[in-house]
């Protein structure tokens, strides 16, 4: 398999000079297991393993590789290579791990469109698609919204309307991975070279479309629950496909929680639209509710902008700013002390409007 054929480009040959230079060879990462990965070039697949120098610089887990990385490597004469160093990622999802730790966990890496996939069942959640629409934009990828399962909703269009109304510019297509219908419209984001992912809950169907684009029965599938819509982790690894057509596939383990890990950038991106109405205010710190000369508070009695998407905005802003308190102390140091000043300053109004002391 040549490099192109798994995605490789200018991008990431101007960064790989150096490492050139030292006797390594490029390979891609095609494989996650716990501790383990599958490397993919020129000279084949082979199990890569970490140098001790690369995980004595590799302080965080998200140094470490991914799904979709590039990598620095030397094959062995047996089924290794070593891995000696990561390329810069042109593209990253990340996420932060579950429990009460902060840290940042890389999904997947090197991504060029992500699908978005959200079933039209029980299952059908509008701010599920929200959180993931912005943390696509942080990523850096392209999103596209597959609205899956049509065939069991009765109201299809209905929904990918609201949909489109919530993500302005970006695509947003009904299909039935079941039957079929609508895969053929894919087509734009499937060429040979180009990476895809696939993210969205359990029991979406991520795996039966991956099944339908690659034409083979590579993934195994589950039924949802009937009483609630929801699956089964089907997914239990990352990987990489190459598909027949020649663009590649990354299908990873269905996420019911997803906490972005940079979310206030997807959401400013998410949001293009509403940040640049909020611009216009007459104020920078202006807060959206009494202040003269409001570009927001214009644009909703104006019609403008939808109420909907303004609160779908400052959900998924707030979101993320709680998301920042919680990692950052000093943030919420700051935060706490200018609250402080603004209680002040309100009860120092209160007294001078009414006169006393």
């Amino acid at each position: 398999m040549t490099l192109p054929e798994l995605g490789w480009n200018d991008f990431f040959a101007a960064r790989f000079a150096e490492h050139a230079a030292n006797g390594c060879v490029p390979a891609r990462v095609t494989l996650q297991l716990k501790g383990h990965f599958e490397v993919t070039g020129e000279f084949g697949a082979k199990l890569g393993e970490c140098t001790g120098r690369f995980l004595h610089h590799a302080t965080r887990q998200p140094a470490l590789p991914a799904i979709g990385d590039w990598a620095a490597v030397t094959p062995r004469d047996d089924h290794r290579a070593d891995i000696h160093a990561l390329l810069p990622r042109r593209t990253t999802f990340s996420r932060k791990t579950a429990g009460d730790e902060e840290l940042e966990q890389v999904v997947a890496a090197n991504i060029d469109t992500v699908f978005l996939v959200s079933a039209l069942d029980a299952d059908y959640s509008l701010h599920r698609i929200e959180r993931y629409l912005a943390a696509a934009w942080a990523s850096g990828a392209q999103p596209v919204v597959l609205l899956n399962k049509a065939d069991t909703c009765e109201d299809a269009e209905a929904k990918q309307q609201e949909v489109a109304a919530t993500a302005p510019g970006v695509p947003v297509l009904v299909l039935s991975a079941k039957t079929r219908r609508g895969l053929k419209a894919l087509a734009p984001w499937l060429q040979p070279g180009r990476t895809i992912a696939l993210l969205g809950s359990s029991g979406v169907g991520k795996s039966t479309i991956i099944n339908r684009l690659v034409g083979e029965q590579l993934q195994d599938t589950q039924e949802v629950r009937e009483f609630d819509g929801k699956g089964r982790h089907t997914t239990t690894q990352r990987e990489l496909i190459v598909a027949p057509d020649g663009f590649l596939v990354i299908d990873t383990p269905g996420m019911r929680e997803l906490q972005p890990w940079d979310a206030g950038a997807g959401v400013t991106a998410a949001f293009a639209d509403v940040a640049e109405i909020a611009a216009r205010c007459k104020f920078r710190d202006c807060a959206h509710t009494v202040e003269p000369g409001c570009a927001v508070t214009a644009a909703l009695a104006a019609g403008s902008l939808d109420l909907a998407r303004w609160q779908s905005f400052l959900r998924l802003s707030r979101a993320a700013a709680h998301e920042v308190r919680r990692v950052d102390k000093r943030a919420a140091l700051e935060t706490k002390s200018q609250f402080k000043k603004l209680t002040k300053s309100l009860r120092q109004r209160v007294k001078e409007k009414h006169g006393y002391e």
